[in-house]
């Protein structure tokens, strides 16, 4: 299905988006847009619904009810098999841990979207190679995620979101294991690679300062968008 009011708007929307665990919601009915290559931080307490939403809007959990359209396509009613593959084609992801594949080194686990989505080896190996070079990290490909620090495993988790160019990356406190000047470095160079690539990127974080240094902000408090802050 695609909206027919669609044109060159948002790249992802989520319309009335409800959530519920039991009789708790963790989404109450949200609106969001995110516009190509936009930057946003999504704050609030613990438990007020902020990896609920990314999770939702990535495909990761089905809502309750409401709808997410990507680039004017409805892609909360498709089944698993295809947000699988949009997880693998469209959407990018960095979590706190890096979740990297210990027995993988740095280029394999970067390659490892594209290998999943049908590409050739010697493609998403070069792909690899660059992007790991384009955030300092040339001459440590070989390198397992137990021979790399916090920092550096980071980097190589962005690389492995952006080798295939996706439409929108999902942060998901990306910096909460690493020191607050590591953190920061790290974050400055997953926002100037999705730039650089065009990706819009949704972080959700609970750092204050890395929060007010996002272009934009989304606040959410018991399931609900609270404010709307820009910087």
């Amino acid at each position: 299905m695609t909206n027919p009011q669609w044109s060159a708007g948002p790249v992802l929307s989520g319309r009335g988006l409800v959530k519920r665990y039991g009789q708790q919601h963790a989404l109450a009915g949200i609106d969001i847009d995110v516009q190509p290559g936009e930057a946003i931080a999504i704050v609030g307490p613990s438990g007020s619904g902020k990896t609920s939403l990314l999770h939702v809007l990535a495909g990761i959990l089905r809502a309750d009810s409401g709808e997410i359209w990507l680039q004017g396509q409805r892609i909360d009613q498709f089944g698993e098999k295809r947000r699988s593959e949009l997880r693998r084609t469209e959407f990018g992801f960095v979590f706190q841990s890096g979740m990297l594949v210990s027995e993988l080194t740095a280029e394999e686990n970067v390659a490892l979207p594209s290998l999943l989505a049908g590409g050739t080896r010697g493609e998403a190996i070069a792909a690899a190679r660059e992007w790991l070079g384009k955030l300092g990290l040339a001459g440590k490909e070989a390198r397992r995620p137990g021979e790399l620090s916090g920092g550096e495993a980071q980097r190589v988790a962005i690389a492995r979101a952006l080798t295939h160019r996706p439409k929108v990356i999902f942060a998901d406190e990306p910096t909460g294991a690493l020191d607050t000047r590591t953190g920061r470095e790290t974050m400055d160079a997953l926002l100037a690679a999705a730039q650089a690539s065009g990706a819009a990127v949704l972080v959700v974080t609970h750092d204050r300062e890395l929060a007010e240094s996002m272009p934009r902000t989304v606040a959410i408090r018991d399931g609900l968008i609270a404010t709307r802050l820009a910087a």
